[in-house]
């Protein structure tokens, strides 16, 4: 039998591929939010912390539905984000609906709807990797629902984009 060729991923499918770069929204947009908890501010989603124990944003209010609109300083190609929600504590369904406008914040499509389903006593972390080709995006608008059925904050660990 031949031996079989194997090496270890450790994190490298969290990665990029080499063709897209990723864009530095802290540098090239205005962040617009509805909440924030001065202790969580909207900041930590774009620091670079990522991942389970990274820094996050949370809301400074609960039961509440909250927005994040990102204001692109000129329009970006986007073809993969990636974002990140950690909850250990609560148990609930947290949902998240992408929308993206190509006309300056006038009208916005849904580009996905995401539920994150959470459990101290199982899944705490979760991260979905999208990959949708928007051309000449002006304004990215994330609405953040905490808990569908129940109460809770809404959070956001990260939120990366790739052109």
């Amino acid at each position: 039998m031949d031996q079989i060729r194997k090496r270890l991923l450790q994190d490298a499918w969290l990665l990029p591929t080499s063709s897209s770069a990723e864009l530095d929204v802290a540098a090239g947009a205005t962040i617009a939010y509805s909440s924030e908890d001065p202790a969580h501010p909207v900041d930590n989603i774009f620091d670079g912390r990522d991942g389970p124990g990274g820094t996050y944003w949370e809301s400074a209010r609960e039961n509440t539905s909250e927005t994040l609109l990102i204001e692109f300083d000129r329009p970006q190609n986007v073809s993969r984000l990636i974002f990140e929600v950690e909850e250990r504590q609560f148990e609930r369904t947290q949902e998240v609906r992408l929308e993206v406008s190509c006309d300056a914040g006038i009208s916005f499509r849904a580009l996905l709807v995401q539920e994150f389903v959470f459990s101290p006593r199982g899944a705490t972390f979760q991260r979905e990797d999208v990959r949708r080709n928007v051309e000449g995006m002006s304004h990215m608008r994330l609405v953040i629902v905490p808990n569908k059925s129940g109460s809770g904050r809404a959070q956001l660990t990260s939120l990366r984009l790739f052109t």
